[in-house]
């Protein structure tokens, strides 16, 4: 009998097994290219932010069970979560810190896939498809922002719903149809509590599943071309890319639930529309573009941002060598391009804050024109040269190709972004004057 069972026992062991490694080898080919294992190649970004998606799906169908999408409840019910429900605000800090962490994540992503070329080689299609996920997640982050309907939650999306309406042609129909009215309300709620638990999940999947696929069928992650007469060596998926999955895996876990015990989610004080905080500020991913917004006007700021999104969809048109795919920074003056772009950024962009903040006034010196020219067409304008001046100076100075050149460019920009942000959470005290944070 005992030794029945056990055999028993050994079949569903076995069967249990057989059914992992079909799964896993389901999602990734059976053998891996051994470079593609190193951690300091992938960092394991993307598998990092599938994990959070998955942490996130958990944690809020858990919230969606207490949590009621009402302004005279909404409150409360966050409220009950905290202080009520068995492990409630466990569950709640790991879903807001696993929504922030999963945004630095598919950032990150992103710019390890530029680094390293992988947007080349007929992968365009999946670049953009990579920019549409990282949308789609700052959507997440956005509509859920609003949910805990306190006074942070308030002002921050009156905020960003502002900056919305400045998007050329569709921005004041887009802002109406986000706040279902002229102002946040009962009907704002509605909407993003919709958007975020049904509209956003499902496309968040639809286009998680076609990006691994893609992956797949172009034959896993890129990886530099090889050369005449060379071999790429490669291990079985299983247990070699498996077990650093699952390490990786363990790790970020650890790392959220540890950081969630002892740091809450935030939780201020509850709505007063008649009280606006100062300063009052968006959402920590839209400060960047907060700040841009303090610097120019509103609709050259959107201009600028359509023109640079337009730019990083297109990139695999305006960057087509191949020779160097899978090679982090593309080459040595690559490197050094890279070097450049970013400490132009970190000595330029903080320059130009201080300078626009405190000495120059566009508007006084042209009086005479209208604003949107003097603090609009003409901001816009200088940017634009100014990009196209760091363009061709790497080109000439390092002697870097088309692609070296284009790699400090956008390396200048994402920099430049990253330090606005930073200004914004850090260096922006009541009416959004230039302050010390300390």
């Amino acid at each position: 009998m005992t030794q029945t069972a056990n055999e028993q026992r050994m079949r569903d062991r076995s069967h249990l097994r057989t059914v992992a490694n079909n799964l896993a080898l389901h999602l990734h080919p059976p053998r891996v290219p051994a470079a593609a294992l190193r951690f300091s190649y992938t960092w394991g970004l993307g598998g990092i932010s599938i994990l959070l998606v998955a942490i996130l799906f958990c944690t809020g169908v858990l919230l969606v069970f207490r949590y009621e999408p009402s302004v005279n409840t909404a409150y409360l019910s966050i409220q009950a979560i905290e202080t009520k429900i068995f492990f409630g605000s466990l569950i709640r800090a790991m879903h807001h810190w696993s929504a922030n962490l999963l945004l630095v994540a598919v950032f990150l992503h992103l710019l390890r896939v530029f680094f390293t070329g992988g947007f080349k080689q007929g992968r365009g299609g999946n670049w953009a498809v990579g920019v549409a996920l990282l949308l789609i997640v700052v959507a997440f982050n956005f509509t859920g922002y609003l949910l805990p309907w306190d006074q942070l939650a308030y002002w921050a999306i009156t905020v960003a719903t502002s900056l919305v309406s400045y998007v050329p042609l569709v921005g004041s129909w887009l802002q109406t149809l986000l706040l279902s009215g002229t102002q946040v309300g009962q009907a704002t709620l509605s909407n993003f509590y919709a958007i975020h638990v049904a509209l956003l999940p499902f496309c968040l999947l639809a286009t998680i599943t076609y990006h691994v696929w893609k992956i797949r069928k172009s034959g896993g992650i890129s990886q530099p071309v090889l050369l005449a007469g060379e071999r790429r060596d490669s291990l079985t998926t299983i247990p070699h890319l498996v077990e650093r999955e699952m390490a990786a895996a363990a790790v970020v876990v650890a790392g959220i639930l540890l950081w969630a015990i002892f740091t809450p989610a935030p939780l201020a004080d509850h709505v007063d529309p008649t009280a606006s905080p100062n300063p009052a500020k968006a959402a920590w991913y839209f400060l960047g573009i907060q700040e841009l917004l303090l610097h120019m006007h509103p609709l050259a700021a959107m201009i600028l941002l359509s023109l640079l999104l337009v730019m990083l969809l297109l990139l695999p048109l305006l960057e087509r060598r191949s020779s160097d795919v899978g090679i982090y920074f593309r080459s040595a003056v690559g490197k050094r391009t890279a070097l450049v772009g970013a400490l132009l950024s970190i000595n330029l962009t903080p320059l130009l804050v201080v300078v626009d903040e405190f000495w120059l006034n566009l508007p006084a010196v042209w009086p005479a024109l209208p604003v949107w020219i003097s603090n609009g067409f003409l901001p816009l304008l200088f940017t634009l040269a100014g990009l196209a001046t760091i363009y061709l100076l790497i080109r000439v100075l390092l002697k870097a190709n088309h692609s070296e050149a284009t790699l400090g460019l956008f390396t200048f920009l994402f920099t430049s972004l990253i330090l606005l942000t930073i200004t914004g959470i850090y260096f922006r005290g009541p009416n959004m004057a230039l302050t010390l944070p300390f």
